[in-house]
């Protein structure tokens, strides 16, 4: 069946935008990414033609061009100073991944192995970038099945990673709240707001390495902001060969650089109000692997899939709870920070939040609660999903 570009365009969307409004009903229980694979996958084994994406437009060029740009944005998200006022969690946030990584390439490898390992490990540290890079990779190899493994990991893995974190939080929020009501923490002179407190250390970072004068406002306009990321990424891919690194790699990393030297704006892809819609070309792109997935092929990854995540799971819990014992850190507060590479951003600040309010009684409690563990959850999310999985992915690759 062939539909004209904005007939298969719409399909797309409205197959993603059920997931959405599944996800918002149940409050993220329901993964949207679940429920929209599950509406792929039921539709290229009834009515939807295997090619559905790629007539919608969301094509190979459009997809690496939207890799390169988002990379680089990410990098812009970044805050050298504040990342370095949480080295804890960043440590933290990291053992949980070698904790991943020890368990995969050792016991997995040995029960699934190797091919399979090295395809599922980076997208279980991280997302959907991660999952690109793996089943482009294994497609390439003609590796159809594990593929098609890479993409299932990344839908997946959410199922474990909500619920584990939602009862973690809420028992490290119940025992800060507990500190208010017993006056262990003084609150009254406490910000009101996280986000003013965050504001305040990302201004005073903002000059620290800035070598280019602020754009004015009234030329910062889309094409503005678009062009110097376009640059900046295009001087990633061209530098990545002589470095012998991932490209996307090194994407992120001159994101930073541009955010620090005042070069990019922070969060320059929201600002140029084009995030949105590169996320939906990552995400329909995602999707499309599934076109090869049939009943049959899903029965043979269903054993590896679900064995791999409880194994890098396993490994990540004791990591992160020893480093996190070692630092000072409650055990349920450092699983947690390295429970985000399951998920990331929005879902780290959307399970703090809901984990606070569900068990303070005051605005006090909940304000203590927010402003311990959401930085904390932020910046662990930061480091597993846009720094390590993507770093690990391009190590993987050469790997498999």
């Amino acid at each position: 069946m062939v539909f004209n570009v904005v007939g298969a365009f719409s399909i797309v969307l409205l197959i993603l935008t059920i997931g959405e409004i599944v996800s918002t009903k149940t409050k993220a229980f329901i993964p949207s990414v679940f429920v929209s694979a599950v509406l792929f996958l039921v539709g290229f084994w009834t009515v939807l033609p295997a090619d559905i994406v790629t007539q919608s437009s969301f094509a190979t060029p459009v997809v690496y061009l939207s890799m390169y740009l988002l990379l680089t944005h990410m990098g812009t998200l970044m805050s050298v100073r504040e990342l370095l006022g949480q080295w804890k969690t960043i440590l933290i946030a990291l053992s949980g991944i070698v904790g991943i990584c020890a368990m995969t390439l050792t016991i997995g490898r040995a029960m699934f192995g190797w091919q399979t390992v090295v395809a599922a490990t980076p997208p279980l540290t991280g997302g959907v970038v991660a999952s690109i890079l793996m089943s482009g990779a294994a497609t390439e190899m003609g590796l159809a099945s594990i593929a098609v493994l890479a993409t299932c990991m990344y839908i997946m893995q959410g199922f474990f990673g909500y619920p584990i974190t939602a009862i973690l939080l809420k028992k490290e929020a119940r025992r800060l709240a507990d500190q208010v009501k017993n006056g262990e923490m003084d609150v009254k002179h406490m910000k009101n707001s996280v986000g003013a407190d965050l504001a305040e250390k990302e201004d005073a970072s903002k000059s620290r390495f800035r070598i280019f004068p602020p754009v004015p406002e009234k030329y910062q306009s889309s094409y503005v902001i678009l062009v110097k990321l376009g640059l900046v990424a295009w001087l990633a891919a061209t530098v990545a060969p002589y470095i012998h690194l991932n490209q996307f790699v090194v994407c992120l990393l001159f994101g930073v650089i541009g955010r620090e030297i005042g070069f990019l704006e922070e969060k320059a892809l929201v600002k140029a109000n084009a995030f949105g819609f590169l996320m939906t070309v990552l995400m329909a792109f995602i999707f499309a692997g599934l076109s090869q997935a049939t009943p049959e092929m899903l029965g043979k990854i269903v054993g590896p899939l679900f064995g791999i995540i409880v194994l890098g799971v396993t490994g990540m819990g004791i990591m992160s709870m020893l480093i996190g014992k070692l630092l000072g850190e409650t055990k349920e507060m450092a699983f947690s920070i390295a429970m985000t590479a399951l998920y990331g951003f929005p879902a780290d600040y959307i399970l703090t939040i809901e984990a606070a309010k569900s068990v303070t009684d005051s605005d006090s409690e909940y304000e203590y609660a927010i402003e311990t563990m959401l930085p904390k959850m932020l910046v662990g999310g930061f480091t597993t999903v846009t720094i390590a999985s993507v770093i690990i992915a391009g190590i993987f690759v050469k790997l498999l």
